[in-house]
């Protein structure tokens, strides 16, 4: 059984958002590179929509090594020091980069590049414009990438890496019709995002759906740290299809106080220091406690409240959120936001050096997809820099590597098609699976968990993982192929939430006694987990 096609390539790029279109700016330096995205090239991912900032040290009075203790600190010290210090030390390069391709940020009266202050930062460093940073990095990239002579596939779905032994020699791909096409490259990037969508309420946009966790899970990569999930503390909590909707941490940054129903600023009880700007872990672990306290507004969050701001700082600095506000009734410049914590972002993913190298040889991995940089909780405004950092690293090494033997023998290919035929055959219609999936991980993979429902979770997950999914016509077999990523993923973050036995950062433990420990002194490093050992890193030891 034969592809419908082949696309040969010196390096592939699998993702088009900040991080996997920054790569594709780079590789495209060193030789022929083809982007493959499952949705519209810079419309899809979380890149375009991340609202608030990117963080980089621009001024005298702040520094890297501000900046890098911040990050640790906030990450619990579970993040790897050196990909910290890339990322604090090239992010303003990178941040230059986009304003020198036409990006337009925020400036002050004084002509220099506007700073906000966010979570867990010792100095306002969050470049930003307005609160729709990430389309405007979206937008300059893109263009960017329009003058490289870099081919971009749009619509179609990655299901699996092609391999020659242990090695990643290009990857799988469906088009919108349902044909299989091989794509061949000397060396390929994942850049495919995060995961959050395996939970009822989250932050993400569709394609969240952690293909990238497990296209390299089943290609034999090691993953680290999955359980570590970041609930954003505040997401809307109606209308009912408005649920998660991210209200941007530029909110708080600005000044927005949060209330109980009881009007009580309650911060000052989870961290009086820091108050509303602590980290996102401590506030979305505070408002779920008032929440299940009995402490709600009526549609089952807290207030975020601005309406002591000036009516002009809110319009100019917050114009997303006035006009998303507006359209489900409510003024912010005159009435409290109600919002809850909602699936955000994944801390882990595949183990990557500082030249964003896999444990696979020809796999590099950036952006949300990797693990390592932010450690068990990430600083809001990280994220957006860690695209542009670690993308263009990516991009620099998978481009300068050498090429290579791309012959396989038609093994996986035929495995492959057999799997999508019997699509065809199934039974079970993948969007029930997905919805279910989605509700058994909110109430048992949340901010609280215990080893009873982890496991309670995993056995859905493993029933799930087991139905026989049917496509109606070959075009909805991609569908099929992400309902099965999703379970794989889900899986993943369950059992590695069961291997931590302790409380770190995003991953609360309820069922596990407060440590004798600090998170700085803790004995455990990273979880890991691949399809030959899983376990937890004993700290100085390294497994």
């Amino acid at each position: 059984m034969l592809a419908d096609e082949t696309v040969d390539c010196h390096t592939l790029v699998i993702g088009s958002g900040g991080a996997g279109v920054r790569a594709a700016i780079e590789a495209s330096c060193y030789g022929d590179t083809v982007l493959v995205s499952k949705t519209i090239a810079g419309k899809g991912g979380c890149t375009p929509m991340a609202e608030g900032g990117y963080n980089a040290v621009l001024r005298e009075q702040d520094s890297c090594g501000i900046h890098e203790e911040d990050t640790l600190k906030g990450g619990a010290y579970l993040n790897d020091p050196e990909l910290v210090t890339i990322l604090v030390n090239e992010s303003p390069q990178r941040m230059h980069d986009l304003l020198c391709w036409g990006a337009v940020f925020d400036f002050t009266e004084n002509d220099v590049v506007a700073q906000r202050p966010f979570g867990g930062q010792q100095f306002p460093r969050t470049c930003y414009a307005g609160d729709r940073t990430g389309h405007e990095m979206m937008t300059t990239l893109m263009e960017r990438l329009d003058s490289t002579n870099a081919d971009v596939m749009q619509e179609f779905t990655v299901i699996e890496l092609l391999k020659d032994d242990d090695s990643v020699i290009g990857a799988m791909a469906l088009d919108e019709r349902g044909n299989l096409i091989l794509l061949k490259a000397d060396s390929t990037i994942l850049a495919t995002g995060g995961t959050t969508k395996v939970y009822d309420i989250s932050t993400n946009s569709a394609s969240g759906t952690g293909d990238g966790f497990a296209l390299g899970y089943r290609a034999g990569a090691e993953l680290i740290d999955m359980e570590m999930i970041q609930f954003h503390p505040t997401g809307a909590v109606y209308p009912y299809d408005a649920r998660g909707r991210l209200v941007t941490e530029a909110v708080r940054g600005e000044g927005g106080l949060l209330l109980n129903s009881l009007g009580e600023r309650f911060m000052k009880k989870y961290d009086p220091e820091r108050m509303e700007l602590s980290t996102r872990d401590i506030v979305a672990q505070a408002i779920a406690t008032e929440i299940l306290e009995g402490r709600n507004t009526e549609h089952g969050g807290v207030f975020l409240d601005v309406t002591h701001l000036p009516r002009e700082q809110i319009e100019e600095r917050l114009p997303v959120m006035l006009e998303q506000f507006l359209k489900f009734g409510v003024d912010i410049r005159t009435t409290p936001m109600e919002v809850a914590p909602t699936a955000h972002h994944i801390m882990g993913g595949l183990r990557i050096t500082p030249e964003c190298r896999t444990t696979l040889p020809g796999l590099f991995a950036c952006g949300e997809v990797s693990g390592g940089v932010h450690g068990a909780n990430r600083l809001g405004g990280n994220a957006l820099a860690e695209t542009q950092v670690f993308g263009k690293r990516a991009g620099e090494f998978a481009g300068k590597s050498g090429t290579r033997d791309k012959r396989h023998d038609g093994t996986q290919v035929s495995s492959t098609l057999g799997h999508l035929e019997a699509f065809l055959s199934g039974s079970v219609n993948p969007a029930l699976v997905r919805k279910e999936l989605q509700q058994a991980m909110w109430e048992g993979a949340g901010i609280f968990r215990t080893a009873s429902t982890l496991e309670k979770t995993l056995k859905t997950i493993d029933r799930l993982s087991g139905v026989e999914l049917r496509a109606e016509r070959p075009r909805n077999l991609a569908e099929c192929c992400i309902v099965r990523n999703m379970c794989l993923t889900a899986s993943l973050i369950c059992r590695s939430a069961l291997i931590r036995q302790e409380s770190r950062g995003a991953h609360i433990r309820k069922d596990i006694p407060p440590p004798v420990w600090d998170a700085k002194n803790s004995p455990f490093g990273y979880t890991y987990i691949s399809r030959v050992r899983e376990g937890i890193e004993r700290r100085g030891t390294g497994s």
